[in-house]
Order: structure tokens, then C-alpha cells, then sequence
């Protein structure tokens, strides 16, 4: 064997990742008995109960309806994101306009008033003190439509006038005329989230229709590419040329398409409008409209193109020797053909983590209680207080604050579970970082003593094992477990930090403390840095492990002084090979994307009544190209990875003269 395994190494860190794992999964469960997922799902109303949930008195009342929207208008909305007006759930949004005053005026037994009982609260009997409390039912009705289950004015425009249900005032319900801008500033403060909400359901959306579109072209760039790997083992010279060839070819033809739409919003009406003046818009299908966004991606690709052939030129020599590098890489594969099927094990491990992380969020985030405050449109000193919905109105509130409402805030808690929440989910989140870096490391180490064996072998195929995939995996999981866990647990440690001070960041964004802002951003810059640092230490000290079998501070120690005594040989090839295999990536993804562009577009009249109808025709090329780029088929990523290996390979043999 060309493998001196000392036996098990770090076995502390080993025996502290499982107990770590215990821990995990108990607060799994104890997220899982505590949280209640409707809280999200659902629309919640002024007594905390959910608008269209099964088994609920308001199961056939799936919208939420707030009986004045114009005080949403209110700058309480943003501090506490609660509007300071009663809400119920209701079986249909209202389509007309309606005040109680016309609604009673033609008895008790009227269609208008019958209709208007159906927005008021479920024990409402006494109508003498509609008008005068504004607490049992809504003073008036405006129409409106259903968007993320809450009912908002249904908003028109003709010949640049809005209007909410073909009208530009509205009656109060109190005795005025009141213009319907009103109405849309109090839906604006209350649609705080829900525009962005309505975005991603929209996506959402897109994604049911077309996801088998998606995973054709997935499976077309994989086809593609397993072609081009084979291809590398008996062509590679002439492969990476032409590769680059085309990738200049791409990139013209998108300088080229990007020009062409530009040209043709010349004296179009809107087109001159620039990005700043735009703003923010959730339809970002306007901004394909505007000639500036056509030429800031006309600038983008000529910028890469001039910097792709400005390389190609300086690093031509270095380019000769990174295509013998990736020829030896590709007989390897040759030889260790299940490689190219590992990357959906470490895929499935990762999605695991990823499952099990944003559930337990979700339950944690949603295992508290409903809190109650007081919320006034007027200076109040119980303002924002908490209260009992149950109580409120005989209590001394009331008095002093005529106008208070008890409503329904937030959920929370004050119990000693409530009070560690915030630490469980931290927990959580270094967890998460903690087991996806560690089915990574695995999959490296996995690879690496795979690919290990090809080059150690005299004979090849006949020194190899039999299984040298399935046999580094088990001396990985055996052996090496300790020292996976701790290398992908300083990476872990790091992350979290990163985290904090990302969210530190967001909180001071608010503040004009400069000083605070500065050393933050310094901060964040440097654990940038150290991220990027341990990740490259880590890869080649796993290398490392799978070839010496030693711990991870030894493995570590030896490849970095293995690096730093052939820096520059490293560090060329390392980016040319890395260039290359960018511009491979770069093809692909070019590729698959146009054509994608076409489809989606319906630009291919052969097969233009087959593509789906969507909302945004950008959101199945964006994952397309997300995908490809991270992961341009299950195999590209670990074919990076035996260059690693290789490269390191070939230091280590230069260095003892083999």
C-alpha cells in the first residue's frame, strides 16, 4: 500500500461532533413540540387567531380585513409592523363602496346592511356604537382584492388618475370626503413585506411550471459536459483552444445581442430613463426596457471579454503545462469512473443539512406565544404596553385612552424556553456550518484518496483496489472522522462570526456613528479574508490526511510549508488551471443559458407553443445559470478537485526527486 495510516486522529473532536449531533437533534425535537409553522403560513387577526386554518372557527375565512386602512398610514407600522386597527378574517374581500350610516339606512332586514355584518367582529349585536367606537365593525368599506390573503384597495389608473373601485374620493363613514391616495399610503405601511412576499410567489409559481424544463437543461449540461471530460482525456490541447475559442465567441455574441437591443430603444418613449431615476421595481421585467440597462451589460461582458484575451496572452506558456495537468486529471476520472456519480451523495448530505436547518428555524422562530400590546393613533401612555385582550375593556386603559385598542403584536414569550430561543437558534445556524463544512471535507478527503491511489499505482488498473471511491470513503469515515470535524469546525466558527457581524451590520445601518461603521467594515473584510484562507488550508490539508493518514494540525501544518516551498509553481498553475476550468464553466453555462433565453422567450418558433407561460422568464434561466456556474453538472466541482489533488500530487513528487 502507499498509504501510512497511523490509525484514528483527532478523536476528541470526533467524540465532540457526536455529542454535538445529541444536542442538535434535541433541540430538533423540542423546536418540533414547541413551534406551530402556521404562524407563518397563515394571516393572523387581532386576537392571534389564523385566517383560513382547517379546524379553527375561521376556516372558511382565509383573507384578513382591516377596518380602517388609512391608519396603517401610521409610522407605528414600521416600529412594531402591526397596524393600529381592529382586523378580522373574512370569507371575501369587499367590492364595493359602503359606509354603516348607507347601510342601515333601510332597516335591519336590507341586503347592504346583512352585507355589511359580514365585516364586522363574530359578537357584534349592539349597531349604536359602530360609528362612535370604531371597535365592533368598520366605519366603511372600500373595495379591494386578495393579495398574500389580505385584503388591500383595489387600486386602477386611467389616464394616469388612480382610483380605487372607478372612484377618486371615498366617504369615511364619518361625514367626509376623503381623497383615495389615502387609502394607498395606509396600504403601502401595511404591504411592508407582502410585495416582496408577492414576488417570490410569482417565482414560486414560475418554478412549478417550468421545473421539468429545468431539469432538461440540467441534464442537457450534464451530458455536455461528461462529453467534454471524455473528450479532455484524448484531446485536451485541442479541447481547451477551442473552449476558448468559443467562450471569446459567446461572450461577442452576448457584446453583440446586448447592442442590438440597445439600438432598438433608440426613440422609444420611457427608454431614456436611467436606473437611479427607476428605483426599486418587483417587475423587473421593466427595466428590459431601458436602454441603460442594455448598455451597463454591454460594458460588463466587453470588460470580461478584454480581460479573458488580456490573460490568455500573459499566461499562454503557463497554459501548455495546466493542459498536461488537466490530460493526467482526466485519465484519472478514466480509471475512477463512479467519482463522476459521488457528487449526489455529498449532494443528498448537504440538502439533509440544509432540511433539517430550515426546519428547525422555522419551528423555533414559531414556538413562541401571542403577545398582546396597546396600540393608540394618539400620545398614550400605555402605548405599546402589553395587555390582555380578554380584560382590556374594563381596564383602567380604556379610561385614559379612549381610543386604545388591545391587538394582537407578535409572538413571544417570557418563560425560561422563550428566554433561550435566541441561543437554540444560534446554535442551530453553527450547526448547520458545522455539518454541511463536514460532508464537504468528507467528500474531498473522499476524492482525494481515490485519486491518490491512481497516481501511487505502478500498474493502472491492476495496483489500484478494487473500489478505490468506496475504500477512501471508508478509511475516511474510519480513520478521520476527528479530523474532518475539526477542520470543517474552525471553518464553522468563522462563519458564525461572519454571521454576527453581518447582522450587527444591519443594525447599525440606522446609526451615524462612522467609527462604529468603520472598524465593522474592517472586521468583516479581515474574517473574509480568514474564510477564504482556512478553506484553501483546509482542502489541501485533507489532501493530506487521505494520503499520510496524520491529524489535521500536522496535515495542515505540512501542506502549507509544502505550498510555501513551491509558491509560485503553486500559485500559477493553481489559477491557470483555474482560469481554464472558468472558461469551461463559462461555455456551458453561456450556452445553456442562450438557448434557455430562446426557449423561455419563445423565440424558437419550431417549439414555441411548448414553453411555458410565465411570470418572469428570467427566473428558470437565473437558477439554470446559478446551477451551472456553482455546479456546472454533479461532476465539475470534484473534477476541480482532482486538479487539487494533482497539483498537490505533483509538488509533493518535485520535491523528493521522484
Amino acid at each position: 500500500t502507499f498509504f501510512n495510516f497511523l490509525g484514528c486522529t483527532d478523536i476528541i473532536c470526533c467524540i465532540l461532533l457526536l455529542v454535538a449531533i445529541v444536542g442538535y437533534i434535541a433541540v430538533g425535537v423540542v423546536a418540533w413540540t414547541q413551534g406551530d409553522p402556521r404562524k407563518v403560513i397563515y394571516p393572523t387577526d387581532s386576537r392571534g387567531q389564523f385566517c383560513g386554518q382547517a379546524g379553527t372557527p375561521n376556516e372558511n375565512k382565509p383573507f384578513l380585513f382591516y377596518f380602517n386602512i388609512v391608519k396603517c398610514a401610521s409610522p407605528l407600522v414600521l416600529l412594531e409592523f402591526q397596524c393600529p386597527t381592529t382586523q378580522i378574517c373574512v370569507e371575501k374581500c369587499p367590492d364595493r363602496y359602503l359606509t354603516y350610516l348607507q347601510a342601515s339606512t333601510g332597516g335591519a332586514a336590507s341586503e347592504e346592511l346583512k352585507y355589511y355584518e359580514q365585516f364586522c367582529v363574530p359578537e357584534f349585536k349592539n349597531r349604536k356604537k359602530v360609528i362612535l367606537k370604531d371597535d365592533l365593525c368598520p366605519a366603511m368599506l372600500t373595495p379591494s382584492k386578495p393579495l398574500a390573503r389580505r385584503c388591500l384597495p383595489a387600486v386602477s389608473s386611467k389616464k394616469g388618475v388612480i382610483m380605487v373601485g372607478n372612484k377618486t374620493t371615498f366617504n369615511d363613514g364619518k361625514g367626509h370626503e376623503r381623497n383615495v391616495t389615502e387609502l394607498l399610503e395606509g396600504a403601502k405601511k401595511a404591504n411592508v413585506v407582502l410585495e416582496a412576499r408577492q414576488v417570490a410567489m410569482k417565482i414560486f409559481e414560475d418554478y412549478t411550471v417550468s421545473w421539468y424544463w429545468i431539469i432538461i437543461g440540467l441534464v442537457i449540461s450534464m451530458v455536455v459536459s461528461l462529453i467534454f471530460i471524455v473528450l479532455l482525456r484524448f484531446l485536451a490541447g485541442i479541447m481547451v483552444w477551442v473552449m476558448i475559442v468559443l467562450v471569446i465567441l459567446v461572450l461577442g455574441y452576448g457584446i453583440f445581442h446586448c447592442y442590438m437591443e440597445y439600438a432598438q430603444l433608440k426613440g422609444q418613449a420611457g427608454s431614456d430613463v436611467s436606473l437611479k431615476e427607476l428605483g426599486f421595481q418587483t417587475d423587473l421585467r421593466v427595466y428590459l426596457h431601458l436602454k441603460q440597462t442594455w448598455l451597463a451589460f454591454m460594458i460588463i461582458l466587453c470588460i470580461v471579454e478584454v480581460v479573458i484575451i488580456l490573460l490568455l496572452i500573459f499566461l499562454r506558456k503557463r497554459i501548455l503545462i495546466a493542459i498536461a495537468l488537466i490530460k493526467e486529471a482526466s485519465r484519472a476520472i478514466g480509471h475512477i469512473m463512479t467519482s463522476l456519480l459521488f457528487p449526489l451523495c455529498t449532494f443528498f448530505l448537504v440538502c439533509l443539512c440544509i432540511a433539517y436547518w430550515a426546519s428547525t428555524a422555522v419551528f423555533l422562530s414559531t414556538s413562541n406565544e401571542a403577545v398582546y400590546k396597546v396600540f393608540n393613533e394618539t400620545e398614550c401612555i400605555y402605548a405599546r404596553t402589553t395587555c390582555n385582550p380578554e380584560t382590556f375593556n374594563t381596564s383602567n386603559v380604556t379610561k385614559v385612552c379612549p381610543s386604545a385598542r388591545c391587538l394582537f403584536a407578535f409572538y413571544g414569550g417570557e418563560s425560561t424556553y422563550h428566554k433561550y430561543l435566541i441561543i437554540f437558534q444560534i446554535y442551530n445556524v453553527f450547526m448547520f456550518f458545522w455539518l454541511a463544512n463536514f460532508v464537504i471535507a468528507l467528500g474531498q478527503v473522499t476524492l482525494a484518496g481515490a485519486f491518490a491511489s491512481y497516481y501511487w499505482a505502478f500498474k493502472k488498473p491492476d495496483d489500484m483496489p478494487a473500489f478505490p471511491l468506496f475504500s477512501s470513503f471508508g478509511r475516511a469515515l474510519r480513520y478521520h472522522t476527528g479530523s474532518l470535524a475539526f477542520g470543517s469546525l474552525i471553518l464553522a466558527i468563522v462563519q458564525v462570526i461572519r454571521v454576527m457581524l453581518e447582522y450587527l451590520d444591519h443594525r447599525l445601518k440606522a446609526a451615524d456613528n462612522k467609527c462604529a461603521k468603520f472598524f465593522l467594515t474592517c472586521l468583516k473584510c479581515c474574517f473574509w479574508c480568514l474564510e477564504k484562507f482556512i478553506k484553501f488550508l483546509n482542502r489541501n490539508a485533507y489532501i493530506m490526511i487521505a494520503i499520510y493518514g496524520t491529524n489535521f494540525c500536522t496535515s495542515a501544518r505540512n501542506a502549507f510549508f509544502l505550498l510555501m516551498r513551491n509558491i509560485v509553481r503553486v500559485a500559477v498553475l493553481d489559477k491557470v488551471t483555474d482560469f481554464l476550468l472558468f472558461l469551461g464553466k463559462l461555455l456551458i453555462v453561456g450556452s445553456v443559458g442562450i438557448l434557455a433565453f430562446f426557449f423561455f422567450t419563445q423565440r424558437i418558433k419550431v417549439i414555441q407553443d411548448t414553453a411555458p407561460p410565465l411570470n418572469y422568464y428570467w427566473v428558470p434561466i437565473l437558477l439554470k445559470f446559478l446551477s451551472l456556474q456553482k455546479n456546472p453538472q454533479p461532476f465539475c466541482p470534484y473534477f476541480a478537485s482532482v486538479f487539487s489533488s494533482t497539483r498537490l500530487l505533483i509538488n509533493w513528487i518535485t520535491k523528493f526527486n521522484w
